[in-house]
């Protein structure tokens, strides 16, 4: 029959899971690599934006958003390991559940305010972490 799919080719295509799951897991470590470079290049940035107690929003929400996603990313990661291994328990469910949950609060509130940001072209908003003088620590303005 023209526009029906055989029960064959479903069998063919469930039975197909374990290459599924190895090519999502495969993803999966490229996206946490990534996001987990990405974090480390912009290190020096951070490292020196909370020394002198000015960071820009935009950049604070970056990180905030990439920080949820490499521990969505691990989370997704953990679950379809354990499922590849067969090493679930319920325990475990519950665990990954409540981390998902968690990953996904944090991502979504990352985009977000990342899209508030952007929306209101507010690129050059800068979160004060301490109180400073106009002229900074070391007599130089700060911009």
């Amino acid at each position: 029959m023209h526009g029906t799919i055989s029960p064959n080719i479903l069998y063919t295509i469930e039975g197909n899971n374990m290459v599924i799951d190895l090519i999502l897991i495969s993803l999966y470590v490229v996206a946490v690599v990534c996001a987990i470079y990405i974090i480390g290049a912009h290190r020096k940035y951070f490292k020196e934006r909370f020394k002198a107690g000015v960071v820009s929003a935009f950049m604070l929400a970056m990180l905030f958003f990439l920080g949820a996603y490499t521990f969505k990313m691990l989370t997704v990661l953990w679950i379809r390991a354990s499922k590849l291994l067969g090493a679930e328990t319920v325990l475990m469910q519950t665990l990954q559940l409540y981390a998902w949950t968690i990953a996904q609060i944090g991502t979504t509130l990352g985009l977000v305010i990342l899209a508030v940001l952007t929306y209101t072209k507010r690129f050059d908003l800068f979160i004060y972490l301490r109180k400073v003088d106009r002229k900074g620590e070391n007599g130089n303005v700060l911009k």
